[in-house]
């Protein structure tokens, strides 16, 4: 049997990292990737982070609340994702 650990690493930081990862994925698909094929290479990186998540989340060592804390990484990203992808979206729409 081993000791509980006295204080436990805090795993917002991993969750908030990988929202941070997935903003700076959606910025660089939307720069390079062309408009015809943004939305591929969205779920790519979608994908991406989602191994970061499950990564991060392993890191920590904690198993009680591993599905929820993985959920609200991926959930998070894919809402960083969308709305920048949105925001390229409505430029490519805007003439001028």
């Amino acid at each position: 049997m081993s000791t509980p650990p006295l204080a436990p690493r805090r795993t917002f930081g991993g969750i908030v990292a990988v929202w941070v990862c997935a903003a700076v994925l959606a910025v660089f698909i939307g720069l390079v990737v062309g408009a015809d094929a943004r939305a591929q290479w969205l779920a790519v990186g979608l994908g991406a982070c989602l191994l970061l998540a499950f990564a991060i989340q392993l890191r920590t060592g904690r198993s009680q609340g591993f599905t929820e804390r993985v959920a609200a990484s991926v959930l998070g990203a894919l809402v960083v994702m969308g709305v920048i992808s949105l925001g390229f979206g409505l430029a490519a729409v805007i003439p001028g």
